[in-house]
């Protein structure tokens, strides 16, 4: 009876001091593997060989939280509830509250599948963490929010991406292959779809894990600075965040929803907490 009562005390504890490290009282969990409460869904139209991506415009988005073809669900992997986004249709899962002055952190591994137009083995699996998310699905974009992307991308996590028309400075230089690339010591340029630069920086350095393996991202957003994290090291620091507001005129972006990528790949996602920050620590400050 003593051996019984002493594997059953063992057993409680092991799943006290996992419950304990799943939850950290000094963040707030957006996704811990209980549910998706927090959560909403856009699909946008749905698209295949028969329809090209010219007449991709005419089709009929699916929606918010319609997902009947189960994009956006958790799963048990490896033991642990995670979020899976399957990547079938392009569109994205958003936060219902928006964000401002944080430290946003999480971890994602890819999965197996791909999806047209990127099936083939030779196309990088793609998603994205979009921040400052703001406007309406379908509005400026077909599939997100108008946002910054911190790129999640084969071989290319950390990169930066303007999304629907925001704009933001990073201190870049342009590499032989007429690409820019980060770097702390450049001067500042300006990205956005309509920039003489483009609305792409490459990050730097390169500090993704190899695909099938579970990468952490650290998002750092303060005022109009925010900072791309990648498994611990710093790929890029962006500064000005702001956007077009449609006449013209540029105001700042440094408030918003969080999105998660639905594009083309089967990605998992798991621990996306947040905290409030009153400074950016002064490691990461340029």
């Amino acid at each position: 009876m003593k051996t019984k009562y002493l594997v059953l005390s063992c057993m409680l504890m092991t799943f006290a001091c996992k419950q304990a490290e799943k939850k950290d009282p000094d963040w707030n969990y957006l996704f811990n593997g209980d549910n998706l409460e927090q959560w909403d869904t856009y699909l946008g139209p749905s698209f295949g060989p028969d329809v090209s991506w010219e007449n991709i415009e005419s089709q009929p988005a699916i929606g918010h939280n319609n997902d009947s073809l189960g994009v956006f669900s958790m799963v048990d992997l490896d033991g642990t509830s995670v979020m899976r986004i399957s990547g079938q249709v392009w569109g994205g899962i958003f936060t219902k509250g928006e964000f401002e002055n944080y430290h946003l952190q999480l971890q994602f591994k890819w999965g197996s599948k791909k999806w047209y137009p990127r099936e083939e083995p030779s196309d990088k699996r793609d998603s994205g963490l979009l921040y400052h998310g703001i406007g309406t699905h379908g509005e400026n974009d077909l599939f997100w929010l108008k946002s910054q992307e911190f790129q999640i991308q084969e071989g290319d996590c950390g990169d930066f991406w303007g999304v629907a028309g925001t704009i933001i400075d990073v201190r870049a230089h342009m590499g032989k292959d007429s690409t820019y690339y980060y770097d702390p010591n450049a001067e500042l340029l300006t990205f956005s779809e309509h920039s003489e630069n483009g609305r792409n920086c490459k990050k730097y350095p390169d500090a993704e894990k190899p695909s099938g393996e579970w990468n952490t991202i650290d998002l750092f957003c303060f005022e109009g600075t925010s900072v791309h994290m990648v498994n611990g090291t710093v790929t890029m620091i962006l500064n000005n965040s702001r956007h077009n507001a449609g006449d013209g005129k540029e105001i700042p972006l440094t408030k918003g929803k969080i999105e998660l990528q639905s594009e083309s790949a089967e990605v998992f996602y798991k621990d996306i907490k947040i905290r409030p920050i009153k400074s950016l620590p002064n490691t990461i400050k340029e």
